[in-house]
């Protein structure tokens, strides 16, 4: 990767104020990181002072602006609130920001309906920046409707649509990708500017706190706290958590759980482990077992879930519009950001594409694969001068063996470099040499793509 693009799925490093910057000063801690911004101008200027060794880019996400006006509260914004947000969101488009993303199935981001996300699209359209990216309201058994709602905004805003990370989750919901598809082609025939990106794996990763029942997570990680250590909430919970997994009522089972990553050292033996056995060793059920661990780690847990089909992959990647994505967060090999067993995805995604969907299944060839990891992006996300090789452009390249390139990272160990990349150059420096990193720091703020 030579560009990275942060803020997706309605969370972002900035703005931040009240419930917004406590919540990030939090999850900080776990990288013994101070939270010394507030602002994308003042996030952007620390990484530029910092160094970064490939180009940062950000979106803003509709989440932290939300939590920076209502906090954590379970409902429609009031009107003084909701022209708050948007004068957080113009304000962060002024510095730099691509344009908004949401989150509809997190905290609170989950709250928002199609006005008020229609309005957020608008206010970052009218500041410059007309992209809206959307983690949608249902993966799963409505997630037909959850893209039509992705369109609408699209459409009510008039701005360019990105469905992230594109899937239908859940057995019983293999298949549905094919009318999700045809939906977005409907879209795109009508004059829309609509598009997808997929990462080409089976299991999403997430946060284990979204197997929870909705009533228990409104209003947030403390809400949700109070509720589970309440006796009694916590059996109603416990029990429809077990009816929503049963396979027999058409859940994917316990199994399909993989924790890969928890806050504190007390359970930092437990990554890499799936629900069901934690269940098995600490002598409780499944849904009790989540419940412990998400009590004892305050909710910071991230989890695999194994709940797509191969076929829906290649499906989604055989659309033109679909591009490609890692939807991982940023980490290093070593260090305080290798902590617990993270998804492959991680450091394998690109290389994965060769070795899977190019060689192995056909669905496109290799000109077309680096099409959709380079000048498809880049045009989607409004990147400037990049994603392509010709005279004038930013000299961001990957020399690769297209015979061999692939992926050597695994759900059981992530940590391990691809195969067949050579040489990669930011802005004209190597940043890897003959396979090795070179230590070199060119990379660049892309503020509004530039």
């Amino acid at each position: 990767m030579t560009t990275e693009i942060g803020g997706n799925c309605g969370t972002s490093v900035a703005p931040l104020l009240g419930s917004a910057l406590a919540h990030k000063r939090r999850d900080a801690r776990s990288y013994r990181l101070d939270v010394g911004w507030t602002t994308f101008d003042a996030f952007f200027t620390l990484v530029e002072r910092e160094g970064v060794a490939l180009n940062v880019a950000s979106l803003v996400g509709l989440g932290t602006t939300r939590s920076c006006v209502a906090g954590p509260a379970a409902r429609a914004l009031e009107r003084e609130e909701r022209e708050a947000q948007n004068r957080l969101i113009r304000g962060a488009v002024e510095e730099g920001a691509l344009g908004v993303s949401s989150g509809l199935i997190y905290e609170p981001g989950r709250y928002a309906d199609l006005a008020e996300l229609t309005a957020a699209a608008a206010a970052a359209r009218d500041a410059g920046a007309p992209l809206y990216a959307s983690h949608v309201r249902d993966e799963g058994d409505a997630v037909e409707d959850a893209i039509a709602e992705a369109i609408a905004v699209g459409a009510g805003a008039e701005v360019a649509v990105q469905c992230s990370h594109h899937k239908a989750a859940g057995k019983k919901n293999w298949g549905k990708v094919h009318r999700t598809l045809a939906q977005i082609d409907r879209a795109r025939a009508r004059g829309l500017d609509v598009w997808c990106d997929a990462y080409p794996y089976v299991a999403s990763w997430t946060e284990l706190a979204t197997v929870l029942p909705k009533s228990v997570r409104d209003g947030g990680d403390d809400a949700a706290l109070v509720r589970l250590r309440d006796p009694e909430h916590a059996t109603a919970a416990a029990f429809a958590m077990e009816l929503t997994r049963d396979p027999e009522l058409g859940g994917d089972g316990w199994d399909t759980i993989l924790v890969t990553g928890v806050a504190s050292e007390r359970n930092e033996q437990i990554p890499g482990t799936r629900i069901d056995a934690l269940a098995r060793a600490w002598r409780t059920s499944p849904a009790r077992a989540v419940i412990r661990l998400l009590l004892e780690e305050e909710m910071r847990v991230d989890s695999v879930f194994f709940s797509m089909s191969e076929d829906d992959v290649a499906s989604v990647f055989s659309a033109g519009f679909c591009s490609v994505g890692s939807d991982a967060s940023a980490r290093s090999y070593s260090g305080i950001t290798a902590r617990g067993v993270p998804h492959p995805r991680t450091y394998g995604t690109f290389p994965r594409v060769f070795g899977r969907y190019v060689r192995q299944r056909h669905v496109f060839d290799a000109a077309e694969a680096v099409r959709r990891m380079t000048s498809l992006p880049a045009a989607q996300f409004g990147l400037r001068e990049r994603g392509r090789i010709a005279p004038g452009m930013h000299a961001d390249l990957v020399v690769f063996d297209e015979e061999h390139v692939v992926d050597r990272a695994t759900y059981e160990r992530p940590f391990v470099p691809p195969d067949g990349i050579r040489d990669v150059f930011v802005n004209g420096r190597a940043v890897v040499r003959g396979g090795a990193l070179t230590g070199a720091r060119p990379g660049r703020v892309l503020r509004n793509g530039r």
